[in-house]
């Protein structure tokens, strides 16, 4: 398994309890990547009424997530809801559309929103409500999976740079480490997040898995009153945006190439510890930013994008406009280059599963992808909905 992300330790936590040996190696330790710099969001929208592979990641993850709070593990699950504001009457339709969509989301008008998350201000004009939403805390979610796997058995090497990739001396792969060790392995699970592309070639040069190393940085106040926002709010004026062209080249970003920005993102919740956290600032990064080939890499914060995220969010929820900012952070998320999923194998090298292309929702959908990689790995049956997720389906 490459990447001790949600996605690889979910997966290495589902082998492991089919009996599998399994050796998870990441360059940055549990947790390191995207996983953890996340703001913890869990959109559970129930079950569309036409069968989607969104709906079976988020359904499934938040499944993975309550069994590790069932199991002890303090992950500061909460099943607090989550409201979509719309600020405009076309951002007011498209929430209509979602709520027609799934049994477990509600159009709400803007009075009634507030009922809800008392917080948000008079420019929102509606959107919807969804109840089975929930949050966790993405550093202590990393750590409970890992352990969740390694009471399995599985080995967690947890500062293992792969330097090489090669297929095995009695097929398979041979997986070399910056320290000088290998790994023989019958079969690799690729779940490195913004940097699968890179290690792919390790193995052939020639190898493309499409996944685009996406920007993205966060920002969090000081701690404020229990209950300054009860649900997990996001903004609807980024899918708005992006279900009118925006989108680029697939991709869900808030700037082009030129970097100019096309529109806003935005979502974010309260900690246990009352801290607001919020983010949704995205950039396409450039083949030759070291954060884009480079795990180690701290990306560094760009307060223009803070500043923007912060007055959008002060103009959803008031409240937060007067709240000083006591933390910023960044970091590195994978978007395939369709903006779909990747699930499944690599086509024509035996052995090789990639898990991955989850965007900046993989605390929300990782974990199901993990196990659904695993599942396919072992030859169970998986839900039909994952054939839209295979490298080849572009073929």
């Amino acid at each position: 398994m490459i990447g001790a992300g949600v996605v690889g330790l979910a997966a290495a936590w589902r082998l492991a309890e089919a009996g599998v040996a399994v050796v998870v190696v990441d360059a940055i330790g549990v947790g390191g990547g995207a996983s953890s710099r996340n703001a913890g969001l869990i959109d559970a929208p129930g079950w569309g009424r036409r069968p989607a592979l969104d709906d079976v990641l988020k359904m499934g993850s938040l499944a993975i997530y309550e069994r590790l709070a069932d199991d002890g593990a303090d992950i500061e699950l909460d099943r607090c809801g989550r409201v979509a504001a719309a600020c405009t009457d076309d951002e007011l339709a498209l929430a209509a559309a979602e709520a027609a969509a799934h049994d477990g989301v509600h159009l709400l008008d803007g009075d009634a929103l507030r009922e809800v998350e008392p917080a948000l201000g008079p420019a929102v004009v509606g959107g919807t409500w969804t109840p089975g939403a929930a949050c966790a805390d993405p550093v202590a979610a990393c750590a409970a999976l890992a352990a969740a796997a390694q009471r399995c058995g599985v080995r967690v090497i947890a500062t293992a740079r792969v330097t090489s990739f090669e297929p095995g001396p009695q097929g398979g792969a041979r997986l070399g480490l910056q320290d000088g060790d290998h790994i023989d392995a019958g079969a690799v699970v690729l779940a490195a997040g913004a940097w699968a592309a890179p290690v792919a070639r390790l193995l052939d040069e020639a190898l493309d898995v499409p996944t685009v190393p996406v920007f993205g940085q966060m920002w969090a106040t000081i701690p404020l009153p229990a209950g300054t926002l009860r649900t997990t709010v996001v903004g609807l004026e980024s899918s708005h945006a992006w279900q009118g062209g925006a989108a680029l080249d697939g991709l869900p970003l808030t700037h082009d190439a030129a970097g100019v920005r096309r529109t806003r993102h935005l979502y974010g919740r309260q900690r246990r510890n009352g801290e607001v956290v919020f983010g949704g600032d995205r950039i396409r990064l450039a083949p030759a930013d070291h954060a884009a080939t480079d795990p180690g890499a701290v990306p560094v914060v760009r307060d223009d994008g803070i500043a923007v995220n912060r007055a959008h969010a002060a103009a959803v929820a008031p409240v937060l406009g007067s709240a000083p900012t006591a933390r910023t952070w960044a970091g590195v998320m994978p978007f395939a280059r369709d903006g779909l999923p990747l699930i499944g194998p690599v086509p024509g090298v035996r052995g090789l599963m990639v898990a991955g292309g989850l965007g900046s929702s993989g605390f929300n959908r990782g974990p199901m992808a993990g196990w659904l990689a695993a599942d396919l790995l072992l030859g169970r049956d998986v839900p039909p909905e994952v054939a839209t997720a295979r490298l080849d389906r572009r073929g």
